[in-house]
């Protein structure tokens, strides 16, 4: 399966331009995320995903396979909203599944194109369909375009990565972009990290050189202020 792709320049560019980074890099050590390069697949699996467990989107992708094969505009238009209600979903998820589909086959929404795009003009357009926000957008420019630089305001686990980063006990919009600024323009594999963070309650000992980490109860990360769902991940 597809990872992200990232490697030493990356790292480097991180470690060198924040010490805190560095050393929760070093840490944490080699962050390997599956990705989803086919877009439209990428983009209905974002969706069955929302606001449900990993395990239960799971299951639900596996029977929306079973039911269209290769997850397709024109597989999805064809299959009626009851074949892909009974996979598991909302009929109101399962009307965005659909939506999509014609979007797609249609060429509302032109999937060839998107690649195209700035990260502005895809965030632009996907989120104008429904089922789909600005967080769900974003998540898609990482886990299926690949875009090297994306850190996401609306995803809660983020800022909680931050914040534990950091020894915040809050954080502003500036705060968060003057961060953002400097991991740029790696700043999709900073998120990767951040989202390790977010799992922990971290402390930064600068006299030992180390992060020490505990368990901490939190929300998984990825974890959304719009769309809690995990990002789009193959199964």
């Amino acid at each position: 399966m597809p990872i992200f792709n990232y490697g030493s320049v990356e790292i480097e560019h991180l470690k060198r331009k924040d010490k805190k980074l560095a050393l929760a890099i070093d840490s944490i050590g080699p962050i390997e995320r599956e990705v989803m390069p086919d877009l439209f697949s990428a983009l209905i699996h974002s969706i069955v995903a929302q606001q449900i467990a990993t395990k239960a989107a799971a299951t639900v992708w596996s029977r929306l396979r079973l039911v269209c094969g290769e997850i397709t505009p024109g597989a999805i238009t064809d299959a009626t909203a009851g074949q892909i209600q009974q996979c598991g979903l909302s009929m109101r998820k399962t009307l965005y599944i659909k939506g999509v589909g014609e979007a797609a086959l249609q060429k509302k929404l032109n999937i060839l194109e998107i690649p195209f795009l700035t990260n502005s003009e895809i965030i632009e357009s996907l989120a104008a369909l429904n089922g789909v926000g600005v967080w769900t957008a974003e998540m898609l420019l990482i886990f299926s375009l690949q875009r090297p630089d994306v850190v996401s305001w609306g995803d809660l686990a983020i800022r909680r990565g931050m914040m534990n980063l950091y020894g915040l006990s809050k954080l502003t919009r500036a705060q968060f972009d003057r961060y953002r600024k400097r991991y740029s323009p790696y700043g999709s594999v900073a998120s990767l990290y951040l989202w390790a963070l977010a799992a922990k309650e971290t402390r930064i000992n600068f006299s030992k050189r180390r992060v020490a980490t505990t368990s901490s109860a939190g929300a998984p990360p990825c974890a959304s202020a719009h769309d809690p769902a995990a990002p789009p991940h193959p199964q």
